[in-house]
């Protein structure tokens, strides 16, 4: 019977060519702008590391040495309490970051001086993080110890400098260093830079630079505080910094440290563990906060920190309002149409079709307004995220439209015109036979 109501549909809908192309039009308009915003939420809101999240982990402690500033743990750590955690190596894995801005010239190419982004951190960041690398390999762990002069760079570094060749082996001089290459990375653009997540409420409105592509090259820790001493990105202080060289003394944030906990149960030793520190360093009398100690794991502290700009949740809900509005459309366009057809519909009830039948060709038929428009639809949602790549903001590169999203704009253009369709379609079959053969 559905090949019979699809190719009554189609009849029908030939017939009243300018009706249909307007319920075209209102359901690709509303899907195409409903698909667009979704996509980009979606992009944006996502599980950066899915399966893995939930293992990953973001100490804090409160390393005000005085009573006042009782406002909570800084988003980010002290030198001292960051290298005291990560020494300890109570975790499956931990990484310390620091990211700054360092002076780079590639000795064996004609290309002037760059200015890049370097993040300095340890040899578990790249197994923590599922960073790809494309040549080589990474630092060990003896050469964070050695201060090693290594160096791994990101695919787009290795294109501007080397035309996308393996360079493993080759030198960069980073400031005043000479660093060679050990590793390359595959094309990685992890949405957020999650890693690199901190503001928390003050974030808010102001979070595109988390979709910022990663650093362009990346050293040991150790090697990073040599070569870029004292250039490194301070996130706040509570009192007067020293000398800029003495940055492990000073009193600011700005280390971050996660850590990889793969139970629940060294979950629970690890706050304990980083109470127990706290109340050790308030004992020491270096900060005055021991019961200020969090330990979000990477979702937490992503929503804490508000990744999702609110101008795009504002959006998806304004679209999806359009769609509301578009589906009213095509609900009153549905109703005018069947009605306009009550006497070929008391025909076939008089010849012995049910209501049910009439309800079911009347929703095959708006199921194919809902598949054409969701042709509409899906067009306008390429030219939508194609208007959305051209905005100046740091995530708009990133709005494409994958297979699942692609299969999710038909699924809601046939759910929104099936919609529509019930009440005209139930109308329709309460039409009284008797009257409108009356009116023949």
């Amino acid at each position: 019977m559905f090949g019979y109501y699809l190719d009554l549909a189609i009849r029908s809908l030939k017939r009243n060519k300018v009706l249909t192309a307007l319920m075209v039009i209102a359901i690709a308009v509303g899907i195409g702008a409903s698909m667009t915003t979704l996509t980009v939420m979606q992009l944006l809101s996502g599980d950066p590391l899915p399966g893995k999240s939930g293992a990953l982990f973001y100490p804090q402690v409160n390393p005000v040495p005085t009573a006042d500033g009782n406002h909570g743990p800084y988003d980010v750590l002290d030198y001292s309490s960051a290298v005291d955690l990560w020494g300890a190596h109570r975790a499956d894995r931990q990484a310390l970051l620091i990211e700054g801005s360092i002076k780079l010239r590639a000795p064996d190419t004609h290309l002037p001086p760059l200015m890049v982004s370097m993040l300095s951190t340890t040899t578990d960041f790249f197994p923590m993080f599922d960073v790809p690398l494309q040549y080589g390999n990474a630092w060990t762990t003896q050469d964070d110890a050695r201060r090693a002069r290594v160096v791994v760079i990101s695919a787009d570094l290795n294109n501007k400098l080397f035309g996308g060749a393996d360079s493993v082996g080759r030198t960069l001089r980073l400031r005043d260093a000479d660093l060679r290459i050990i590793g390359v990375l595959k094309p990685w653009r992890p949405s957020p830079l999650f890693y690199d997540v901190a503001g928390g409420n003050y974030s808010r409105g102001q979070t595109s630079y988390l979709y910022r592509k990663p650093q362009d090259v990346y050293t040991p820790f150790s090697t990073g505080l040599d070569i870029n001493a004292g250039d490194f990105e301070m996130f706040t202080c509570w009192g007067t910094p020293p000398d800029a060289h003495q940055q492990q003394t000073s009193p600011c944030v700005w280390v971050r440290l996660w850590v990889q906990l793969d139970s629940a149960a060294k979950v629970a030793a690890y706050r304990q563990f980083v109470a127990g520190y706290a109340a050790q360093q308030k004992v020491l009398g270096r900060i005055a906060h021991a019961d200020d100690t969090r330990m979000p794991n990477l979702m937490q502290w992503l929503d804490y920190n508000h990744v999702v700009p609110s101008d795009v949740r504002l959006q998806t809900w304004l679209a999806f309002s359009f769609l509301a509005i578009c589906l009213f459309n095509t609900v009153g366009l549905l109703l005018a149409k069947f009605l306009r057809r009550s006497a070929e519909i008391g025909v076939r009830r008089a010849l012995g079709a049910s209501r049910g039948a009439v309800f079911a060709q009347c929703l095959v038929e708006a199921g194919t307004v809902g598949l054409v428009g969701g042709i509409g639809g899906w067009l306008l949602t390429l030219l939508g995220l194609w208007l959305v790549r051209r905005q100046p903001t740091e995530y708009a590169d990133l709005a494409h439209l994958d297979a699942g999203m692609f299969l999710v704009t038909f699924v809601l253009a046939l759910v929104a015109s099936l919609l529509a369709g019930v009440l005209p379609a139930l109308r329709a079959s309460r039409v009284a036979p008797a009257l409108q053969l009356k009116t023949l």
